[in-house]
Formats: structure tokens, C-alpha cells, sequence
């Protein structure tokens, strides 16, 4: 049984039809409350990426703003965030303002008459990026085959356009059309573009790229030679090499603010 399947029923239908649109949320749970608060531990919303309060309840407007604040940073940054909200004196006397964040617990300010303290944990849900491969080369075959296992959504045309997912474009036309295909891609303005290829390869391609008056930026910004130097030699170790890059691209965010 997953997570969302232990939901109330009209919370999972919400959730169910935002999962289907491709559409990103949040979710909210408290997680501990002190003193007189309207909500207790283990009450639950499902946030719009505006911060809106779908479905659910997690009190009254004592905790609104420091949620949606904590909502949209999460749905931005693509990692969760757990807020602390409590009376001015309490924070006072832990040391801490509204807006300090201590050992990745943000704290708010409650300005109600109740002076209880919540705290909120709020996870992101995003849909997972659009990896479109171009070509029909054994390593395109073997990183389409691969990232479908890993749960990426792979899409076989670049037109195709999701907008909340993030593009990522790999070519490996392998000769077969090399800056057709990278043409088209950087005219797509994806998120991020890797070149199976030689850097030499590469750097003949980037300078027909330029008089062709693509971006220059866009044209840096090509990963060439696609994936990590893991010494691969067969298709699928190659393509293997490139779904690393792409995990560590994906992951980049959370790893830079993990606490070593």
C-alpha cells in the first residue's frame, strides 16, 4: 500500500487528478503542536503551487502565510521544508527570529491569540523531467530502454511539451544528423542538453551551431561528451554513464544543501 493510498478519499481524488495532469504540489503534515492549537499532529492538506490549501486543514490563519511561504519555497528548490510557528516570546527566548532557519527548521511568527506552537512539515511533489532522446543509435536505444526503468519520462518527440516538467534533451544521433538534432534541440530551449560525442566532435559542431546564430550560451552549455567517465565501452554501459549524469543533475539542488 503507497503513501497516498492511506489518504481520506477526497484528499487522494485531489492528488490523484494533479499526478495525472502532471501538475506540482506540496504536501502538508503537522507534526507536533505545544499549548492550545485549533490543529494536532498528523492533520494534513495538499498545497497548489501558488500555496493554496486544496484539501485538508492544518487550522486557521494563524499558520496560512507561514505555509504557503514554506510551500512555495519547497515547490521552487524541490526540496521539503519543516517550518516551526510559535509566539514571538517563545522564539525570543530560544534565540530566534521569524524567518531564521536553524539545523533546516525555518521558524514563523504566531501572532494568534492562542499562543500554541506547530510545527509543519511540507514535502514537494514535482513531476519527474521530460528526457527526450534523439536517435536511433544502440545507445539511444539501450538510455531509452534504461531511463524508462528508473521512472523518467521519456518522450520520443522533442515537440512534445509538458510544461511543468523540466526538458532535458540528450542526442545521440551518432553521425546520423548531429546538427540537425542540435539544431532542434537548442531551439527548444531545454533545461539540459547532452551531445554523445567527442569533445573535438563537439567543437566542430558548436562553431557551424554559431553561424547558424544559435545562442552562444546555449551552445557552451551542451554536455559533450555525454555522461560520466565511468570508462564505458558497450551501448548500454555508455548509456548508463549518461542516466548517472542525469540523476546528478536531477539531484543537484538537495546534494549542494546537504549537511556533510
Amino acid at each position: 500500500m503507497t503513501f497516498f493510498e492511506t489518504l481520506p478519499s477526497d484528499m487522494a481524488e485531489v492528488v490523484t487528478d494533479l499526478k495525472r495532469g502532471d501538475q506540482p504540489f506540496a504536501f502538508a503534515t503537522i507534526v507536533r503542536t505545544a499549548g492550545a492549537t485549533a490543529a494536532k499532529p498528523g492533520a494534513k492538506a495538499v498545497l497548489s503551487t501558488d500555496g493554496t490549501i486544496l484539501r485538508g486543514w492544518l487550522g486557521g490563519g494563524c499558520t496560512r502565510g507561514a505555509v504557503k511561504r514554506a510551500a512555495l519555497e519547497a515547490l521552487q528548490s524541490g526540496q521539503p521544508q519543516l517550518i516551526s510557528v510559535a509566539p514571538e516570546e517563545l522564539l525570543a527566548e530560544k534565540g530566534v527570529a521569524p524567518g531564521d532557519e536553524i539545523e533546516g527548521t525555518r521558524f514563523a511568527r504566531n501572532g494568534c491569540p492562542s499562543k500554541g506552537s506547530i510545527d509543519i512539515f511540507i514535502e514537494p511533489y514535482l513531476p519527474v523531467p521530460q528526457l527526450t532522446v534523439i536517435g536511433a543509435s544502440p545507445v539511444a536505444q539501450a538510455l531509452s530502454r534504461l531511463a524508462s526503468e528508473f521512472q523518467w519520462f521519456v518522450s520520443p518527440d522533442i515537440a512534445e511539451t509538458h510544461a511543468a516538467r523540466k526538458k532535458i534533451i540528450v542526442i545521440a544521433t551518432q553521425g546520423a544528423g548531429d546538427l540537425d538534432a542540435l539544431t532542434r534541440a537548442l531551439e527548444a530551449t531545454p533545461d539540459y542538453v547532452a551531445f554523445v560525442g567527442s569533445r573535438r566532435k563537439y567543437a566542430s559542431l558548436s562553431e557551424k551551431l554559431a553561424a547558424k546564430g544559435i545562442d552562444p550560451a546555449a551552445i557552451a552549455a551542451v554536455k559533450a561528451p555525454a555522461g560520466l567517465d565511468i570508462g564505458a565501452v558497450t551501448p548500454e554501459e555508455i548509456a548508463l554513464s549518461i542516466l548517472a549524469e542525469l540523476v546528478a543533475v536531477r539531484r543537484a539542488a538537495l546534494r549542494d544543501t546537504t549537511p556533510e
